[in-house]
């Protein structure tokens, strides 16, 4: 039998962090992040959701395709128009494209920076339409089928 050192072992070379240290490292960021699934189902129950989506990207991204009810504001305008579109006391949750894009991130801080309450929504437009949620088009509104791997098959959640 072979034991592997923590030297050899490229998962735990740097030692987890202490449990109190870890609890509110991820503390921390379910206050700094939203579930695409969590977004979707507080939408979907209807009524005031309590916080409003912002749709950071492009006019050409925006027509392509966007979260029902989203408030598009591209980040660059965000200093400008932010106040023409948004109330300081209702919180914001950003996307942008997917989680290789940071324009929901450079977005959330903007809206920081000018006193807004504010979260990232995780996975951004392409989960969105992963998950198969209903998205809005320049013409339509589409839904397409849930990728199996971002969303089990038949069930509303992922029991996560």
């Amino acid at each position: 039998m072979t034991t592997t050192t923590a030297i050899d072992n490229p998962v735990l070379r740097v030692a987890p962090a202490a449990p109190a240290e870890a609890a509110a490292y991820f503390r921390a960021s379910l206050v700094f992040h939203a579930d695409v699934s969590d977004v979707a189902a507080v939408l979907a129950a209807g009524g005031d959701p309590g916080f409003v989506v912002l749709d950071s990207r492009s006019t050409e991204s925006w027509d392509q395709g966007h979260v029902p009810g989203a408030v598009h504001l591209p980040t660059a305008l965000i200093p400008e128009q932010a106040e023409q579109f948004l109330d300081k006391s209702v919180p914001v949750v950003t996307y942008c494209w997917g989680p290789g894009c940071n324009g929901a991130t450079r977005a959330a801080l903007a809206l920081a920076e000018l006193g807004y309450q504010v979260k990232e929504m995780l996975g951004g437009f392409e989960y969105w339409v992963r998950e198969g949620f209903e998205f809005e088009t320049w013409q339509s509104r589409e839904r397409r089928d849930a990728d199996p791997l971002t969303a089990p098959g038949g069930a509303d959640n992922c029991g996560c």
